[in-house]
């Protein structure tokens, strides 16, 4: 293989490795499908555009403050009709084409005198002539940018790469542009194919402003996309805790003393009271204990009025394992449950008292 064709292929895979966003450029495809039929794994590139500078995120929380970019150079686009283009389905004589030259040096020669709208009238004959060379679409281009307009210079750009999708000055001239427009995400990659098919003085200096504008909205939009995401899931977090809470107090019964009658049905209701965040109060009693028949009415009553607080009835005989696990040592006793854990009790009947500490663990 000739060795200046290995030096430009050594060339093509360093810009590669520098800058992988080059494997998507349309022209590289090839390249990019040969590395992926090896099992290589191609980083994904994100576009930025012009609007990234003044977009606002319509959240209530979030709000984007603006880039901070050179746009210095930066222009008014043009809006007016498109240039006319050439019918590549027309067939070219020798003539026409001969015709097309003189036509071209015509420009070139209104170019060095800075006559840019005579360029592009002898241009635009030449192309309307022989619209299959790239070179002349590149050549209007060019002027194009010199006279800033920047949408027919695209126009021309994209006109010269689909005839050779590889014109280095296609993509200087659709970079720049792009660039003039604040188009930075779309100008970087133009660019960088123009510079690693041809350096040029005059991409280099552009490509410097567009590679620092692109990384900066690149920067912004990661550091924003971060904290909508966060949001996001603190939102989703939010809803799903409060259908937990929602199902959780479905499940117990508000004024009401929830009687139970095994431990599994005393777990379920104390993880619901957990998870609505409310105060437990297990009220272990029995059939036979004359002292617990007499307060039950006073402790509906206590029901009723604390509503936040979740009043669980257990009988000592219909549910021995949830006596087992507490241990009342007489009855009637209180134990007193917040997320999960026993924070007072009180055995007793002294209404006052247990009130009292009702009164204060409630809040």
């Amino acid at each position: 293989m000739d060795a200046g064709k290995i030096e430009e292929l050594k060339t093509l895979v360093e810009r590669c490795k520098q800058n992988p966003s080059l494997l998507h450029t349309p022209s590289l495809a090839f390249f990019k499908d040969f590395l992926q039929s090896m099992g290589a794994q191609i980083p994904e590139t994100e576009k930025s555009t012009s609007k990234n500078l003044v977009q606002r995120n319509d959240d209530e929380d979030i709000v984007e403050s603006d880039v901070e970019l050179d746009i210095s150079d930066v222009v008014e686009p043009d809006n007016g009709p498109p240039q006319k283009m050439g019918d590549p389905s027309v067939e070219v004589t020798e003539k026409d084409q001969e015709v097309a030259q003189l036509l071209k040096a015509g420009a070139m020669d209104a170019i060095s005198h800075g006559l840019f709208d005579d360029a592009i009238d002898y241009l635009t004959k030449a192309i309307i002539l022989n619209p299959k060379s790239a070179i002349l679409y590149e050549n209007r281009a060019d002027v194009f940018v010199k006279v800033k307009k920047p949408n027919a210079a695209i126009r021309d750009a994209d006109a010269a790469l689909q005839i050779y999708r590889y014109s280095a000055k296609g993509y200087k001239a659709r970079g720049m542009a792009r660039a003039m427009l604040g188009l930075w995400g779309e100008a970087f990659p133009d660019l960088s194919m123009a510079l690693m098919l041809g350096f040029d003085e005059e991409i280099s200096s552009v490509f410097k402003k567009v590679e620092s504008n692109a990384k900066k909205i690149d920067e912004h939009h990661r550091k924003y996309e971060c904290l909508r995401k966060e949001k996001e899931l603190r939102k989703n977090d939010l809803k799903r805790q409060k259908l937990q809470e929602s199902e959780a107090a479905s499940f117990l019964e508000d004024g009401q003393v929830i009687g139970i009658r095994s431990f599994n049905e005393l777990k379920g209701k104390l993880n619901a009271a957990e998870k609505t965040s409310q105060l437990a109060v297990l009220y272990f009693t029995a059939t036979w204990c004359g002292p617990c028949r007499y307060i039950g009415p006073v402790i509906s009553g206590f029901a009723e009025n604390y509503r936040k607080v979740v009043f669980i009835k257990v009988d000592i005989d219909e549910a021995p394992l949830a006596a087992a696990e507490y241990r009342p040592t007489l009855l009637p006793s209180f134990f007193f449950v917040r997320n999960g854990r026993e924070i007072d009790n009180y055995f007793g009947v002294d209404m006052d008292l247990l009130e009292a500490k009702l009164a204060q663990h409630a809040v």
